[in-house]
């Protein structure tokens, strides 16, 4: 049931050295969208002293992620569990920061919004939100190879597509989350860091 993701050798380093920078050394996180699981395994493994609870819509890939979760033997990686970004019932009420790769753009456009606010409901004072992706910014492809990215993804689905950044932030923005952060990464790819303000 293990399934190989070859993205997640190219970027895992570089996202695990942001959140480094932004992970509290304690608490929990909740992956929205853990896919094969490779990337859970990683940073449970990367950060030890939070615990990590990976979760996703589809069930092929909660069994890939329990398959590499079972084999990591990660003491702080907790079992998968089923997750509706886009509904209100999620596997946890309240986590210290919540994470998302690769997730918006390959799902339908209420995903976006549910993902956001369902954060900002989760997350106390201070929280973060953390995602990982394409985005467009001004309302334009950043790169040549995300325009062509996003035909692919259009041919999977229509309403599948490259989210706006500008969209995520007025999201964010309502769920009392500010953007502190737009990180450039590998690929045309951003890390954006929201935190839960008072």
């Amino acid at each position: 049931m293990k399934r190989d993701a070859p993205a997640t050798h190219r970027n895992r380093e570089a996202i695990a050295a942001v959140l480094s920078q932004w992970l509290p050394p304690t608490g929990t996180v909740l992956e929205v969208g853990c896919g094969t699981g490779q990337h859970a395994v990683h940073f449970a493994a990367s950060f030890p002293g939070l615990q990590w609870f990976p979760t996703d819509y589809s069930p092929d890939a909660l069994a890939s992620a329990e398959a590499w979760r079972a084999d990591s033997n990660l003491p702080n990686l907790h079992p998968p569990q089923p997750i509706d970004a886009a509904a209100s019932d999620w596997p946890l009420d309240a986590a210290d920061v919540v994470f998302s790769a690769n997730v918006v753009h390959i799902s339908p456009p209420a995903v976006l919004p549910g993902l956001v606010g369902g954060a900002a409901t989760r997350l106390s004072v201070g929280g973060l939100l953390v995602l990982y992706g394409p985005f467009n910014v001004g309302g334009r492809f950043t790169a040549p190879s995300n325009e062509r990215f996003e035909g692919w993804l259009k041919s999977l689905d229509p309403t599948y597509g490259i989210r706006d950044l500008e969209a995520v932030d007025d999201f964010a923005a309502a769920g009392g989350l500010v953007r502190e952060a737009k990180v450039d990464m590998p690929a045309n790819n951003f890390t954006l860091v929201y935190r839960k303000a008072a």
